[in-house]
């Protein structure tokens, strides 16, 4: 892959990028002027045509988003439908759609707009974190130049379509950036995740059909509108194609937020990317997708790269491309110690196994740091992770686990370790 060489599209160097005029200048809009104004366009078509360019959602779950668009039931006259937009962002080692709400909001609220005329919406709702104060103002400024040209309101571009935009600022929870518990968060409703079936598709927002789209996915669905589905998936890995956007975090010379093509090497993003390792140290793992995704050992990273498929050969995912990168000097326990009580404190309790299971995580990995630990323990732990994972109303009891399991089973040493200094130091 020539990656050198890449063209930047979703972040392109191209000054005051942000504001209406410039992104118009640059091609900005011609992909919804397509949908709404040409008579092959129809919703359907559009719906065809993401599907086959294979955008693979950038939230962590990375399903094609146009086959997601295709589960909303037909259109019934006088009932509306609803885009819910995830900007919530709260995975630790994730910045990436704050880079765009900075830098290229109209790409997103293009793909936004289109999403909704695919799928005959009425409106869009953002859901931003709370923190994000700055860039929630940015994303708002955007959205009203986009209401001032008439690309979002009544009657967009004399289409007799009428689509609108509300943003929504969260209230600092991890737990909304669950799909359910996002549309419960924006109902004025405790964001507790909804089971599942019935599906957003079918019963979502206040009751009505609802598909949820990361922002980032979204933005790229503008990118296939404006140059077509097979432009799109030349690019990248084969089966997991487009650009991406990187945050690339920990023990590296030049850390930051990168944009290439999927299917890049993970040693390519770390050693040419981001500098290599700070102070000349060796890599001892990497966390590939942000902090729920299972970690990999300097040795596991051979040959692989980012992309569903590659990564999957090693037991993780590409989760929302938040690469975090630890040097020979981490020490794992505390690592891992530090993300659990994240888990812990973000846990929503409705689900017995997730509010208790992760606070036990914190509990016995507090007493292996502190020097008390045993064997056992460990063992301990991982009968934990089979009585969370797959048993809770969402997700996040298997997110608290993943890193447990997978910690321990690759770097079980540096835990052993640990355990035996304790128990020399208390016998001698």
């Amino acid at each position: 892959m020539d990656w050198k060489n890449y063209q930047k599209i979703i972040l392109p160097n191209i000054p005051d990028y942000h504001k209406i005029d410039v992104y118009e200048k640059n091609g900005g809009y011609e992909g919804l002027r397509k949908a709404m104004t040409q008579e092959e366009w129809d919703p359907k078509a559009v719906v065809n045509e993401v599907k086959a360019a294979n955008i693979r959602g950038r939230g962590g779950a990375g399903f094609n988003a146009g086959l997601k668009w295709s589960f909303m039931p037909p259109k019934q006259e006088g009932l509306p439908r609803y885009l819910a937009c995830n900007g919530d962002e709260s995975e630790p080692g994730t910045c990436k759609d704050r880079r765009l709400f900075e830098y290229n909001p109209h790409l997103f609220i293009e793909g936004a707009i289109i999403a909704c005329y695919a799928m005959e919406m009425d409106a869009a709702y953002v859901y931003i974190r709370g923190e994000y104060i700055d860039w929630i103002e940015m994303l708002q400024a955007a959205v009203d130049e986009a209401y001032a040209k008439g690309y979002v309101g009544d009657n967009i571009m004399g289409s007799g379509k009428n689509i609108h935009m509300h943003i929504h600022r969260g209230a600092g929870a991890y737990i909304c950036g669950e799909e359910t518990s996002l549309m419960e968060s924006l109902e004025g409703n405790r964001p507790y995740p909804r089971s599942k079936p019935p599906f957003p598709a079918q019963k979502g927002l206040w009751g009505y059909p609802t598909t949820i789209n990361n922002v980032e996915t979204l933005s790229h669905a503008a990118l296939v509108m404006r140059n077509g589905a097979s432009w799109y998936s030349s690019m990248g890995a084969q089966t997991h194609p487009g650009p991406c956007i990187y945050g690339i975090s920990g023990h590296v010379n030049r850390p930051g937020v990168y944009e290439y093509p999927t299917g890049m090497l993970i040693s390519d993003l770390i050693y040419k990317v981001a500098g290599g390792i700070r102070n000349g140290k060796k890599l001892k793992a990497v966390v590939p997708g942000g902090s729920s995704v299972p970690i990999l050992t300097a040795e596991m990273i051979e040959g692989i790269t980012m992309d569903a498929d590659s990564l999957r050969t090693v037991g993780t995912f590409m989760g929302t491309g938040g690469m975090c990168v630890l040097d020979e000097d981490t020490d794992i326990v505390n690592f891992l110690l530090r993300t659990s009580k994240f888990y812990d404190h973000e846990s929503c309790g409705q689900c017995t196994p997730c509010r208790e299971g992760t606070g036990w995580f914190v509990k016995v990995l507090e007493k292996i740091a502190r020097g008390d630990g045993e064997t056992k323990d460990l063992d301990l732990l991982l009968d934990l992770c089979d009585r969370m994972e797959g048993r809770t109303v969402c997700a996040l009891a298997d997110a608290a686990a993943w890193p447990v399991r997978n910690t321990i089973n690759r770097f079980r040493g540096d835990f052993e370790a640990k355990i035996k200094k304790a128990t020399l130091i208390a016998t001698s």
